[in-house]
């Protein structure tokens, strides 16, 4: 594990590149959903799909996507499929039955949302038994497949990955048996290719895609716009396995077909775009990312005018982009734009986490280009509004406070950041305890700076509490435990420490360094240097030489890379 804070946000050790630039996420929702009777193999035998726990109609739906999207920053309550009916490539009136299958799927939505988990696992299970006996009876057909598609559905709802992998292996062995010109298989493919990409199957999850598509083109085409969906979810896939050049040809051709179907100007071609932007900012292609976000904005601003809040959303992308490209100011005025324009227009509320990111990243690059006081403003902002919508003890205000000290720490206003410091560990310790390893953290951060107040022996009781908490958790290899280690030995140094004992601690720092780093890194060559000051100071030439030679040859290599 990194040493590094346990909080979505990083220090203030310099603005982050292009490649780790924070990203809008999108959100793609499949609308249309077209349900079809499930027939019983054997007509005599009255099967029924359960709805717990008072109906006990047959009930069951699976869905067909068409190409929908809900604009960025609008978000599906839950992680079900939209459900509303409408007529798709398969145009067909809703017999009774097929009502009825929809109604189940809302049924478990309702649940959900009201908090009735246990009712929505209850019908669930319910009508898993009832499959398990169609499939038991030998039935492996689509009807089959439809049923455990929305059963697994409704697990990843209530979030049971558990139970959604095993019925995604379940649905695997009946849809392989299936022709691919069986009607809907494509539909329920794409529902398992997107729940393998969330279980983290993403092998699967492209196999199932590339099938679905293949299905697809073969019906209407390889310029259809049903292809889409699945290229999408594909083209995300692949980027998220490092398989960036495919997944660009991918999302570009999603893009070219919904150019030619829908118009350059549509607002289908948000989602698309936005997504291969996302992914050429974090392949290094700013340029590129900057065309496409642009495209986005202008089509937020044909849409819904110039003050609209998604308007706000493709400037904070176009912001990503500007600053990967070194174009700071502009990055600058375009993230304050993005706030300003989301605030005016009440597009989010005031403590949603999207907009408390775009702050700290705002704040964060205003650090880094020496506007701390602006920086520091947007930081308190966010700790204020935590603390006004979920009180001064819940253990989200912690970042903010880690964030601001930081912030205090920079413009050598140690006391401040000394308070919001112990208020965090407060915080921390009440709600995880005070052996967990999340809290060596800040406890890390407040030794340092009690050592730039001169508060030495607190300081080294703090660092040695958070090595011991470290050693345990990580083990004592481990970088967390290096870099408590290298504070420990900063301040046992300015307190006298024994210098056999701080030359211990120096060469457990470099073995670390020296694995998690490389032989040659900078941190093994600041620790050599130490290391062979106090073998000097000991008087322990034999060690020292060989230890000095290896410096030596170790300063020329770093002069060499500066200079090139």
């Amino acid at each position: 594990m990194e040493a590094s804070f346990l909080c979505p946000y990083p220090s203030f050790s310099g603005y982050r590149t292009s490649k780790d630039a924070p990203q809008i996420q999108s959100v793609y929702v499949q609308k249309v959903i077209t349900c079809f009777p499930i027939r019983n193999q054997d007509q005599k035998r009255s099967q029924k799909l359960y709805i717990v726990p008072n109906r006990t109609i047959a009930r069951f739906c699976v869905s067909t996507s068409s190409v929908g999207s809900l604009d960025v920053g609008e978000t599906s309550h839950g992680n079900y499929v939209s459900t509303g009916f409408s007529s798709s490539r398969h145009n067909q009136s809703m017999s009774d039955l097929e009502r009825q299958l929809q109604e189940v799927f809302d049924e478990i939505k309702t649940m959900i949302r009201m908090g009735n988990k246990k009712d929505a696992i209850d019908l669930l299970k319910a009508n898993y038994e009832v499959v398990q006996e169609r499939l038991g009876a030998g039935a492996k057909g689509i009807e089959e497949a439809a049923i455990l598609d929305v059963i697994a559905l409704g697990y990843m709802a209530v979030g049971d990955l558990k139970r959604v992998g095993s019925l995604l292996n379940l649905m695997s062995e009946v849809v392989n048996n299936l022709e691919d010109g069986v009607p809907h298989l494509d539909s329920i493919l794409m529902h398992m290719g997107s729940m393998y990409s969330t279980m983290g199957n993403f092998e699967k999850s492209l196999d199932v895609y590339q099938r679905t598509i293949g299905i697809i083109e073969n019906s209407y085409g390889k310029d259809n716009a049903f292809l889409v969906t699945p290229c999408l979810g594909m083209a995300k896939a692949l980027g998220t396995i490092g398989k960036a050049t495919k997944a660009i040809e991918v999302y570009q051709r999603a893009i070219t077909i919904l150019e030619s179907s829908r118009g350059a100007e549509s607002k289908d071609l948000v989602v698309p775009l936005l997504s291969l932007g996302n992914l050429l900012l974090k392949e290094g292609k700013a340029i590129d990312a900057e065309t496409l976000f642009t495209r986005v904005l202008n089509i937020y601003k044909k849409f819904y005018g110039q003050n609209d809040g998604r308007v706000g959303m493709a400037m904070n992308s176009l912001a990503h982009a500007k600053c990967a490209q070194g174009n700071i100011e502009e990055a600058i005025r375009l993230y304050k734009s993005s706030l300003q324009i989301i605030k005016d227009s009440n597009y989010m509320s005031v403590d949603d986490n999207i907009t408390e990111k775009m702050r700290v990243d705002l704040a964060e690059l205003l650090h880094a280009v020496g506007r701390g006081q602006e920086g520091r403003e947007l930081l308190e902002e966010c700790l204020l509004i935590t603390e006004r919508y979920k009180g001064e003890g819940h253990p989200s205000l912690v970042t903010h406070m880690i964030n601001l000290a930081t912030s205090y720490s920079r413009s050598k206003n140690y006391v401040e950041a000394e308070h919001l410091l112990r208020r965090s560990l407060e915080i921390m310790i009440k709600n995880t305890g005070s052996e967990d390893q999340s809290i060596s953290f800040p406890m890390l951060q407040l030794a340092v700076t009690l050592f730039q107040l001169k508060q030495d022996e607190e300081a080294e009781q703090l660092a040695l509490e958070a090595l011991r908490i470290r050693e345990k958790a990580f083990g004592e290899n481990s970088l967390p435990v290096g870099e408590a280690l290298d504070c420990l030995v900063s301040i046992q140094t300015r307190l006298g420490g024994d210098d056999s004992e701080l030359l211990k601690l120096l060469k457990r720092i470099l073995t670390i360094q020296e694995k998690e780093f490389g032989y040659d890194s900078e941190e093994v060559m600041v620790t050599l240097k130490k290391i062979v000051f106090y073998l000097d100071k000991l008087g322990r030439k034999d060690e020292k030489f060989p230890l000095q030679r290896r410096l030596s040859v170790l300063r020329r290599k770093y002069k060499q890379r500066i200079h090139h």
